[in-house]
């Protein structure tokens, strides 16, 4: 359908017809919502509608002042551009054409703060920003994402019945959800990547310790992960794992991990993840490892000069059981993942309180069950621990997550320990260890640092006995005063 019948009116109207924005597109129209639909670019749009337009209800416009014109108020425009400087243009572009009332829809991968000036700007005109969070790849776009919606109350009135119904449904639950207001959605969406970020590396991680070690070839590796995956460690990143892990490439036979450059890219939202947690003040230790490692990967020339002057770690001199060694990977994957996630989950929590949300943790474990990239079984016991405790001080401490821990623990020491000495770098195994050590540690170093800072900048201390506030006289004669 074109927009030449002027009676025809969309429910919603979505401009960016790349691949993530045309099958969010095509999933709109199957669940039954007539969709507009324009590109900056007509071609693209009428191309899409050559080769999906008898997927349902659409209406196509060449002009943005048609595009429009097409839907029903009060309006609601997801656009799918380009982060930054595209959606900035884009947005400016269809201000002008709005109405009060009307709803624009950010559904990629926006840095929230992005998300908040625009909310703000908006606001002022009258018109509802959307920062919506959308995961699980153009598949996921297609076939049902999970969905993080931050923006007004007004904004998912209008938006819920037709975000709910092209979500990922589990057990009769929509992967979708109104996170909160302005950022929420693209704040949780990022930190859901940070996770993201993590839990591959961590695997990454196993899969190294255990070919290194063992000398198993990737086909055996594979099968040891779809084992893994029928037990508590079953998630979409897991079972993918194996897949790539079992494929040959055509071209040459080999292995196809093998051919791949040793190179992990990143968009951003991992190191935004940091960068937010540092200003928070939420230690995500995992996510930080897992970041960084993939800088470390990006830096040939670094490599290659240290393997040039230190030669190749020595990776196979170290003595151990295979089916042990294999069960303590297993366990050292399990635990730090359960860390990695209590991280998350942290700094959302400290997010929601800074920005003043009202996040609900629980809800987030809810809509990540399906859709999204880190879907995984054990999701349904992070939503069961905050429906139980909502103030829960971290999930690590939760009785399900601490017999994990507990469990694994001995295991996951004796992994750190053989990496170490087989020069297998696993910084996210290894950050992991050392931050569930630093919590349940009695005294830390950090009464050291304090007495250093007093000393070189007078920036004062607190003592363990008694109240107050304090500074040592150390270019004097060492006496204490009260600050």
């Amino acid at each position: 359908m074109t927009n030449d019948d002027t009676q025809a009116k969309a429910d919603i109207g979505l401009t960016g017809l790349a691949v993530m924005g045309s099958n969010l597109a095509r999933n709109m129209a199957r669940n039954g919502s007539t969709v507009a639909v324009h590109n900056r670019t007509t071609s693209k749009m009428t191309d899409f509608l050559d080769q999906h337009g008898d997927e349902g209800d659409f209406v196509g416009s060449e002009s943005l002042e048609d595009f429009v014109a097409s839907i029903e108020k009060p309006r609601a425009i997801i656009v799918m551009v380009k982060a930054g400087a595209a959606t900035d243009a884009v947005v400016d572009e269809l201000t002008p054409l709005l109405d009060e009332g009307d709803i624009v829809v950010d559904a990629g991968n926006a840095h929230y703060e992005d998300t908040l000036r625009r909310q703000q700007a908006l606001e002022e005109k009258g018109l509802h920003f959307v920062g919506m969070g959308v995961s699980g790849g153009e598949v996921g776009a297609l076939e049902g994402p999970s969905i993080m919606v931050g923006g007004s109350d007004h904004a998912y009135e209008r938006l819920g019945p037709i975000v709910e119904k092209i979500a990922a449904q589990v057990d009769g639950t929509p992967c979708a959800t109104h996170v909160g207001p302005d950022g929420a959605g693209h704040f949780v969406k990022m930190v859901h990547n940070g996770i993201e970020y993590a839990d591959m590396q961590l695997i990454a991680e196993a899969y190294d310790l255990l070919r290194s070690v063992l000398g198993l070839s990737p086909a055996e590796l594979a099968g040891i992960f779809r084992e893994w995956n029928e037990g508590e460690l079953e998630s979409f990143l897991i079972e993918m794992t194996a897949d790539v892990l079992e494929h040959e490439d055509a071209e040459t036979g080999k292995p196809f991990v093998d051919v791949v450059l040793d190179q992990a890219e990143q968009k951003g939202t991992g190191r935004w993840t940091v960068q937010t947690a540092l200003e928070l003040g939420v230690p995500v230790t995992g996510i930080a490892e897992a970041t960084f490692a993939r800088s470390v990967s990006g830096h040939a020339e670094q490599r290659a000069a240290a393997q040039g002057k230190f030669g190749a770690a020595q990776t196979a001199g170290v003595e151990v059981d295979k089916e042990q060694f294999v069960s303590d990977v297993r366990d050292a994957l399990y635990a730090a993942k359960v860390v990695a996630y209590a991280q998350g989950f942290d700094q959302i929590v400290e997010g929601s309180n800074t920005h003043d949300w009202d996040v609900t943790p629980g809800d987030m474990a809810t809509i990540w069950r399906g859709g999204c990239i880190i879907r995984a079984k054990f999701l349904d016991r992070i939503r069961e621990a905050y429906e139980a405790e909502p103030d829960l001080t971290t999930l690590m401490t939760q009785d399900f997550f601490a017999d994990a821990i507990e469990q694994g623990e001995p295991g996951w020491r004796r992994v750190v320990v053989a990496a170490t000495e087989s020069g297998v770098p696993v910084p996210a195994f290894a950050s992991s260890l050392s931050y569930f050590d630093a919590l349940r540690r009695d005294r830390l170093p950090a009464a050291l640092i304090q007495g250093l800072r007093d000393n070189f900048g007078a920036h004062t201390y607190q003592r363990a006995d008694k109240d107050g506030t304090f500074h040592t006289l150390w270019a004097g004669d060492k006496s204490e005063v009260d600050a």
